[in-house]
């Protein structure tokens, strides 16, 4: 049976949108919730500071009267202008085993695209580089994170069989904490900030982090700016990034390298593992969703990495190492033993090189999938 697809209009729909993952990996045990206040106002135009250089739709996949897909469609006029590349991007897609409500979805994205004179479709792939993208294509039977989309195998076969090739991979690590600090990361760590007069900002409350936000996000523009698909994040954007996560960060979980002046010169987002908190919330903060998110916060031995930047004239002079060991010593005083790394670039070595001294698995791989379009 032919499926029907259906444009997301109305809130109501944008909810079963965003809902249509709890059926489709209903007991499946690796996936994770996506945060639903999240994608809530990510998706939404009047909530978004995306919108402002970005366009979007979603659409609905329905086949015999019942859901069985969803994929969202979005133009980042920014990413066309910095990149030179006249691409759509396609995300939050998800479908049944069904060469045909795939194609239907993918199909209605590419003719969108033509509408809109671009060459290509390419995706998963967010409004931002902080948003959740790439596909998985190996790690299926590894647990989640709050940072990454899950799906299933079947998925990448799909999208070859409808033209769709690799573009960039991404490859993700789960690392052990050594029991010791390591030595000779915390003389390298020592002698950076004797030699740079570098010091580790001490946070005692989240004011106190809250003052370099602004800076942190800043270094993020320059330090990932020639990164695939990264565009730089907008004022508003950074206000809003500000506003949304720094009230759920933990700051001892935030490192931030300063430099005499008390300019920021590098930091590490790490964080407890939210995956088990997400399913036993199942993606709602209410009406008790957050006591679970609040418990993985607090008692955890699990932590997720976000990012880590270092200033570019900083680079090779032992920042890193810094940031490593300082986030090693807050690893031993909470119980850590083990860290996701989350996606990095396949070719992004001198990130891969920071856990030469961890003894660490390479378990997950995403992929960004391209597709030309005949005009």
């Amino acid at each position: 049976m032919q499926p029907q697809i259906k444009e997301v209009t109305t809130l109501k729909e944008l909810r079963t949108f965003i809902r249509y993952p709890h059926q489709l990996y209903k007991g499946n045990p690796n996936w994770v919730p996506t945060l639903f206040l999240d994608d809530y106002e990510t998706l939404r135009a009047d909530k978004n500071p995306a919108f402002d250089h970005c366009k979007a739709k979603y659409w609905l996949a329905y086949q015999g009267g019942k859901l069985v897909g969803r994929v969202a469609g979005i133009i980042n006029q920014l990413h066309i202008g910095k990149w030179n590349q006249e691409y759509a991007r396609f995300s939050w897609l998800d479908f049944i085993d069904d060469l045909d409500v795939s194609k239907a979805l993918l199909d209605t994205v590419e003719a969108w695209a033509r509408e809109n004179q671009l060459m290509a479709v390419h995706g998963p792939l967010g409004f931002t580089d902080l948003d959740r993208e790439g596909m998985l294509v190996e790690g299926f039977d590894e647990l989640g994170t709050m940072a990454a989309f899950y799906n299933y195998p079947y998925y990448r076969i799909h999208m070859e069989k409808h033209g769709y090739v690799k573009d960039v991979d991404w490859v993700e690590y789960e690392m052990d904490v050594p029991s010791e600090p390591v030595e000779i990361i915390t003389k390298v760590a020592e002698a950076a900030m004797k030699r740079s007069n570098l010091h580790v900002l001490e946070v005692k409350h989240k004011k106190d982090m809250l003052k370099y936000a602004s800076q942190m996000f800043d270094l993020f523009n320059e330090a990932y700016s020639s990164l695939y698909g990264v565009v730089p994040l907008t004022e508003k954007q950074i206000a809003l990034y500000i506003k949304q996560y720094f009230g759920l960060i933990s700051p001892e979980f935030v490192p931030f390298v300063l430099d005499a002046n008390d300019r920021l010169v590098g930091f590490g987002i790490t964080m407890p593992s939210l995956s088990l908190a997400l399913r036993k919330s199942k993606g709602d903060l209410f009406p008790f969703g957050f006591i679970h998110l609040l418990k993985a916060l607090k008692k955890n031995d699990r932590v997720d990495l976000y990012l880590v930047g270092v200033k570019e004239e900083y680079k090779g002079k032992g920042v890193n190492a810094i940031l490593m060991n300082r986030m090693h010593k807050i690893f031993l005083q909470h119980g850590i033993t083990k860290v996701e790394s989350n996606p990095e670039l396949e070719t992004n070595h001198l990130v891969q090189t920071q856990w030469k001294y961890m003894e660490k698995r390479q378990h997950k791989r995403r992929r960004v999938f391209i597709k030309p379009l005949s005009q």
